[in-house]
């Protein structure tokens, strides 16, 4: 018994595959905008609309509770994380230790 082929399933075929490479293509580029929208013109990172800058607090330092991170400590905190690391540089940004005090200032 011989297999008979259609000229309309490979056709078919075809525009499958097309279709696929054209989505894989559009979800592709779809992502990188998102990430290229981020940056302005200039190159400089653009605030969010729903994120507000927190005012910095008046404390001097900053007890670690446990599952702190420094990103953490710096929204709660108002103070950047590049200057919470040059102000403690003993401490380990990478292991924070509950009951650890931080300097703020």
């Amino acid at each position: 018994m011989k297999k008979r082929t259609s000229a309309f399933a490979r056709i078919f075929a075809v525009l499958a595959l097309a279709a696929a490479i054209a989505a894989v293509f559009v979800i592709v580029s779809g992502g990188l905008d998102d990430k290229s929208d981020k940056t302005s013109r200039n190159g400089s990172q653009q605030q969010g609309q729903n994120h507000e800058k927190k005012p910095r607090t008046k404390a001097a330092t900053y007890e670690v509770k446990p599952g702190d991170t420094l990103t953490r400590i710096s929204h709660q905190t108002g103070v950047p994380v590049e200057e919470l690391v040059d102000l403690n540089p003993e401490v380990d940004p990478q292991i924070l230790i509950a009951g650890e005090t931080l300097k703020l200032r």
